[in-house]
C-alpha cells in the first residue's frame, strides 16, 4: 500500500514600519519593525521550529541571524490557521532589505521550509 503524504505549506506576508524613536542617525542606527503573518495554506498541521534571516543594509553589509522559533514561540498551525508577530532590527543605513526562511516540521516529523520573500526596510521620504 502506497501512502500519499499531504503537502505541508506555509505562506508569509510582511509589513514594515520605520521606528524614529529607536533611531539615532548620528550613531548610524536606523530601526525598523516588521510584522509577519504566517499562514498554513497546506492540508496538514505544521510547526514553525526555527528561522534564518539575511539582513542587508544599503552599503551592502549583510548579517545572518539564525535561531529557534520566533519571539519566543514555536507555533503549531492547523490548516487555515495563522500566527502573527512583530519584531525589529537595526541597520547602519536609512534603508535596506531582509529575506529569510522558516524551518518547519509536520506532526509526523517531515521537515519543510517556508520562504519569506525579500522585503524593503526604508525610512519614509519627506513630503515636499
Amino acid at each position: 500500500m502506497i501512502r500519499r503524504m499531504s503537502a505541508p505549506s506555509f505562506s508569509c506576508s510582511v509589513s514594515t514600519q520605520f521606528l524614529p524613536e529607536q533611531t539615532d542617525p548620528v550613531q548610524g542606527l536606523y530601526a525598523f519593525a516588521y510584522t509577519i503573518v504566517i499562514s498554513n495554506t497546506g492540508s496538514v498541521p505544521g510547526q514553525l521550529i526555527g528561522r534564518h534571516w539575511i539582513i542587508t543594509d544599503a552599503a551592502g553589509h549583510t548579517e545572518e541571524v539564525r535561531g529557534l522559533g520566533v519571539v519566543g514561540h514555536q507555533p503549531m498551525l492547523k490548516p487555515g490557521e495563522q500566527f502573527e508577530y512583530t519584531s525589529w532590527t537595526r541597520l547602519a543605513t536609512p534603508h535596506g532589505r531582509m529575506r529569510g526562511t522558516f524551518f518547519c516540521m509536520t506532526e509526523d516529523a517531515h521537515s519543510f521550509e517556508a520562504p519569506i520573500p525579500v522585503f524593503e526596510l526604508a525610512q519614509a521620504r519627506a513630503l515636499h
